[in-house]
């Protein structure tokens, strides 16, 4: 397989990269989605990583594969300098082309997938049927939906248990059961995003990377607040998504956690 074939089996089993630029347009967002470096040869084998960090080059050449498909894109904002002394982004990606390593990177096109990074969240937590808040054709982001009714210390042994991960912290109190939630996976709990959660009438809302200011006012309208890792919120439903591709894929590919973040 080529880059380009790859690329093209990812965007037919998940998400078009166009869906990425249509949330840019709509919503005044930015993104780098796609091929990222080509390096043109035959591709060897696909590690997929939710970020292109020096360990998961690493892994990869050391699996003998030349191609890394990540979630976070691997070039963010316009390249200025390559400082390899002081800049692991700059090492990590001096290191791919060294090794002749292509990089995919498939960021909001998969966080709003239909079967998404931010639909997977949402499940893995115990939701079905739901809301969303911001959507385009063929994707949406940010869900309210009914789960089976649990108090806070199930819900938090539930997801401990699903996404394999201790790092939680819980903000305000919620007696009683939970049965309504919304999540919005990585740092996507915003003004807009708050104001959805509080119209739905939600008892707690999961996201990462938050500010205060925004935890603050879900908490003192009555909603719990489970803020999870950014890299556990989105390496879930990014696992989830390998899974769904690797059998469509015709060479040999593995998935890369990185324990420092898991």
């Amino acid at each position: 397989m080529t880059v380009e074939e790859v690329l093209t089996l990812l965007e037919e089993r998940v998400a078009p990269v166009k869906l990425s630029d249509d949330f840019c347009a709509k919503f005044k967002m930015y993104d780098n989605s796609g091929i990222i470096i080509n390096c043109g040869n035959e591709v060897t084998g696909a590690l997929f990583s939710l970020d292109l960090s020096e360990a998961a080059v690493y892994r990869a050449a050391e699996l003998g594969y030349n191609l890394i498909v990540t979630h976070h894109p691997a070039i963010y904002g316009g390249v200025s300098r390559f400082d390899l002394t002081a800049n692991a982004q700059s090492r990590a990606l001096a290191n791919c082309l060294k090794n002749g390593i292509s990089v995919i990177s498939m960021h909001l096109n998969f966080d709003a997938a239909p079967k998404g990074i931010d639909y997977y969240l949402m499940q893995g937590i115990g939701g079905t049927d739901c809301k969303v808040l911001a959507q385009v054709e063929g994707g949406g982001y940010g869900r309210a939906y009914g789960v089976y009714p649990r108090t806070m210390p199930e819900l938090i042994a539930e997801i401990q248990k699903n996404f394999n991960t201790e790092r939680i912290i819980v903000h305000g109190e919620k007696g009683g059961k939970i049965s309504k939630m919304a999540s919005f996976c990585g740092a996507g709990l915003d003004d807009a995003a708050v104001a959805f959660a509080k119209s739905e009438g939600v008892d707690a809302v999961v996201s990462s990377d938050l500010s205060h200011h925004r935890i603050s006012e879900l908490v003192e309208s009555g909603i719990a607040v489970i803020q999870l890792t950014h890299y556990c919120c989105e390496a879930y439903g990014f696992n989830k998504i390998y899974h769904n591709v690797k059998t469509g894929l015709q060479i040999p590919s593995s998935y890369f956690t990185d324990e420092r973040f898991a």
